[in-house]
C-alpha cells in the first residue's frame, strides 16, 4: 500500500531510477542500493517493508543474498526477484528460498504495481518469521530470561549476552529495539568495526548489535573501543553476544583486559535449547508451519513420535540447529507427515557426534560427568525400546519406580504408561 518503504537493488542506474520514479509516483517511499554491499547496508539500518532484487549483479548476486538473508534469519520482509535472462530453474530456486514473486525484464508497469502490491497485503507481510523472544519458545526458562532482560532494559550500561552458538542472541538483541527504533546488526562486525565513526552514525537513536566480540582481533577491539566512548554522544543501545566462555576471554592474552572489563559488566546468560525441550515441539511446528506457508516446500506436518524425537535430542546447534533440521525433514519428506524414524535418521550422526568420550569426562566434576554419561545412557535405551518403560527397567537392571526416580532426577521426561516424552 502507498506508505510502505520499498528497497529497490539493481547495478543498473536506469532501472534504479526508473522503477524508483514510477513506484514514488504511486506514493511509496524508495530506497536505492547498486549492490549486495549496499543492501545489506539498507535492510540493516532502514528495515523496507519490501525489496525488489536483481538476480544477476557483479559482486553478490540476488540468488546468494537471499539465502544470506534467510540463513541468516534476516528474511523478515517479502522479496521480488528481478530479471532478464533467468530460467525456471532460477525462479523456482529463489521462491524456494524465500522470494515471494519473480518479476522478468523489462517490467511493465501494471505488473510491477500489481506484483508490489500483492506482496505487500497482510496475508504476504505476515508470514515474515519475527525475531523475538516467542521465536525462542514460551516456557518457565525463556520466561525468566525474559524478567533478566526487564530488568536490565532501562539501563544505559552496553550488555553482553553470552551463551551457546545458536541460542538466538539476535532475538534477544531484538528486544531492546523500542517502537520506531532501527536496529544495526552488521553482518561482519570486524569490517564494520574498521569505521567505527560511520557504524555509530548509523545506529545513531538506535540499537547497535555485535556478534561474537569475544574472537574480535586486536585491530577491531581498538574500533569498539571508539564505539564504547561515543554511545552517549550518538544515543545508541550497544548490545554484544559472545558464544565464547568469559573465563576463556580473561585468559587469552590477544583480547585487551580492560576493554573486556568495560563490555562484560553486565551480562545476560542465554541458556541452550536442552534446557527448555519442551518448547522443540512448539517451535518445530511453527518452523515447519513457515516453510510450508512461504512456499518452500509441499505441506507436511510432524507426527506426534517425530515431535517426540526432537524434544528428546539434545541440540548441540541449539535453535540454529533445529531450524536446519526442520528445513532438511520438510525438503526431504517423502509423504504428508515427518515420522519419528524421519527425524533419527537425520539426527543420527549428530547423537553420536555429541556422545560424552573419556577425554571429555575427565575434565569435568565427577558428579557433572556422572550425570552426563547417565543421562546419555538412559536416553539412549528410552530410545532403543520405542519408550516401552517395562522394557528398559529390564534392560537396565532397575525396578520401575527406581528408573522413575533416576529419570526425573536427571530431568528426563517421560510417560507411565510406556511412551517416552
Amino acid at each position: 500500500m502507498p506508505g510502505n518503504q520499498i528497497l529497490i537493488v539493481d547495478d543498473e542506474i536506469g532501472i534504479r531510477e526508473l522503477l524508483s520514479e514510477i513506484l514514488q509516483e504511486e506514493g511509496y517511499s524508495v530506497r536505492l542500493a547498486e549492490n549486495a554491499n549496499e543492501a545489506r547496508k539498507q535492510r540493516n539500518q532502514h528495515r523496507p517493508d519490501l525489496v525488489l532484487l536483481d538476480i544477476w549483479m557483479p559482486d553478490t548476486d540476488g540468488i546468494t543474498l537471499l539465502k544470506e538473508w534467510g540463513n541468516n534469519g534476516q528474511l523478515t520482509m517479502p522479496v521480488v526477484m528481478m530479471s532478464g535472462h533467468a530460467t525456471v530453474d532460477t525462479a523456482v530456486e529463489a521462491t524456494r528460498i524465500g522470494a515471494v514473486d519473480f518479476l522478468e525484464k523489462p517490467i511493465a508497469l501494471q505488473k510491477l504495481l500489481a506484483t508490489v502490491q500483492k506482496a505487500l497485503r497482510p496475508s504476504v507481510a505476515q508470514l515474515r518469521p519475527e525475531l523475538n523472544l516467542s521465536s525462542l519458545g514460551k516456557g518457565q526458562v525463556i520466561l525468566d530470561l525474559k524478567k533478566q532482560l526487564e530488568r536490565v532494559l532501562p539501563l544505559k550500561t552496553p550488555v553482553l549476552l553470552v551463551g551457546e552458538s545458536g541460542v538466538g542472541f539476535e532475538a534477544c538483541a531484538h528486544f531492546f529495539t523500542g517502537p520506531g527504533q532501527q536496529f544495526i546488526a552488521p553482518e561482519n562486525v570486524e569490517k564494520a568495526l574498521d569505521a567505527p565513526s560511520e557504524l555509530l552514525q548509523q545506529a545513531t537513536n538506535g540499537v547497535l548489535f555485535l556478534r561474537e566480540i569475544g574472537k574480535l582481533a586486536p585491530r577491531s577491539q581498538q574500533g569498539l573501543m571508539q564505539v564504547l566512548g561515543k554511545l552517549e554522544k550518538h544515543n545508541v543501545r550497544l548490545v554484544m553476544a559472545t558464544s565464547r566462555p568469559p573465563a576463556d576471554v580473561l585468559q587469552d592474552r590477544t583480547f585487551d583486559q580492560g576493554l573486556f572489563a568495560l563490555i562484560a559488566n553486565l551480562q545476560v546468560a542465554l541458556p541452550p535449547l536442552r534446557t527448555h525441550r519442551e518448547d522443540v515441539p512448539e517451535l518445530a511446528v511453527q518452523l515447519l508451519r513457515q516453510q510450508v506457508e512461504q512456499k518452500r516446500v509441499a505441506s507436511v506436518k510432524f507426527d506426534i513420535a517425530a515431535l517426540n524425537a526432537l524434544r528428546n535430542h539434545d541440540w548441540p546447534g541449539n535453535l540454529e540447529q533445529l531450524q536446519n533440521i526442520v528445513a532438511s525433514l520438510a525438503a526431504t519428506a517423502g509423504s504428508e507427515d515427518i515420522s519419528a524414524q524421519d527425524v533419527n535418521r537425520l539426527l543420527a550422526p549428530y547423537v553420536v557426534k555429541n556422545t560424552l568420550g573419556a577425554a571429555d569426562a575427565l575434565d569435568l566434576p565427577l558428579r557433572e560427568a556422572r550425570d552426563i554419561f547417565e543421562r546419555h545412557y538412559f536416553e539412549h535405551h528410552i530410545k532403543l525400546e520405542n519408550g516401552n518403560m517395562s522394557r528398559v527397567a529390564e534392560k537396565v537392571g532397575l525396578e520401575r519406580t527406581h528408573l522413575y526416580r533416576k529419570l526425573k532426577q536427571l530431568g528426563i521426561r517421560f510417560s507411565r504408561r510406556g511412551s517416552a516424552e
